[in-house]
């Protein structure tokens, strides 16, 4: 039994072993990657005791100084167009360097639903700076993730929230 186990030629893993180190390698990626999505959506989510139109009505007023590109009622999704500003001053690198400027764009995301009797919003803000990374390629320039601003994602909640109440709804 250890002899089947056991290389016959130097460097050669037996079958057995190398496709359960392929599947072993495939799950723990599939499980980083699950785990890793879960804690990356960093949406701010807000309940209301509200109805569902007023909040969505709230939701589309606050967000259309953006811009809106998606709006749809039915499954309360509002998105807005790309906004491009001043970014804060980033390094990159081990040694934090400068050189690539400091474009950044935002926009953001909202997803209203309805849950008894009250009603969510949450509120994702996606965030890139342009910059060159990894070579002279064209492909190394271009648009890169950063972390969103929590100023940006506070401004528009206290927006929110200021609309909502006054309109006569809570925050719960």
């Amino acid at each position: 039994m250890v002899a089947a186990l056991l290389p016959e030629k130097k460097g050669r893993i037996p079958e057995r072993i190398g496709s359960h180190v392929n599947r072993l390698a495939l799950f723990s990626g599939l499980l980083l990657l699950a785990s890793g999505c879960a804690t990356l959506s960093g949406s701010h989510d807000q309940y209301y005791v509200c109805s569902y139109d007023t909040v969505w009505d709230a939701t589309l007023d606050t967000l259309k100084a953006n811009s809106i590109t998606l709006q749809n009622k039915d499954t309360g999704t509002v998105e807005t167009a790309w906004i491009e500003m001043e970014g804060a001053v980033r390094g990159f690198g081990a040694f934090g360097r400068e050189g690539f400027g400091n474009r950044e764009r935002a926009r953001f995301t909202a997803k209203v639903t309805q849950q008894a009797d009250v009603t969510s919003v949450s509120l994702l803000e996606i965030r890139q700076r342009w910059h060159a990374r990894g070579g002279v390629t064209q492909q190394a320039t271009r648009w890169w993730p950063v972390d969103p601003s929590e100023e940006a994602l506070a401004d528009v909640t206290n927006r929110l929230n200021t609309k909502l109440l006054e309109k006569g709804c809570s925050a719960s």
